[in-house]
């Protein structure tokens, strides 16, 4: 995981399995968001940041070699009984744009 400082957002790490599978369980939801299918969908980096939960903002690529777009997921304690949630996603990102708090 990233090295996280709480309330600020951590410093940009490389994909794990657990941010891969959190990716792959909102699929659906962001190819609705697109309005398309997407063949290509993989998760390239992220930062987090701890709140009542942890914020993630995720760069996927969508499509060709340089298509990305953004995902900002929340993640609620585990105690809430909540699931894993898209809050919102920034389109039109390339490969080597920087992941910033949104």
């Amino acid at each position: 995981m990233a090295s996280v400082k709480t309330g600020g957002a951590s410093d940009v790490a490389a994909v794990t399995s657990e941010i891969q599978d959190i990716v792959e369980s909102l699929k659906s939801a962001v190819e609705q968001k697109l309005n398309r299918s997407l063949n290509v969908y993989r998760a390239i980096s992220y930062r987090s940041q701890v709140v009542a939960g942890t914020n993630y903002f995720i760069k996927v690529a969508v499509g060709d070699p340089d298509e990305c777009v953004h995902m900002r997921v929340y993640q609620p304690l585990l105690h809430f009984g909540e699931r894993v949630s898209l809050v919102s996603i920034q389109t039109d990102k390339r490969l080597l744009d920087e992941i910033e708090y949104f």
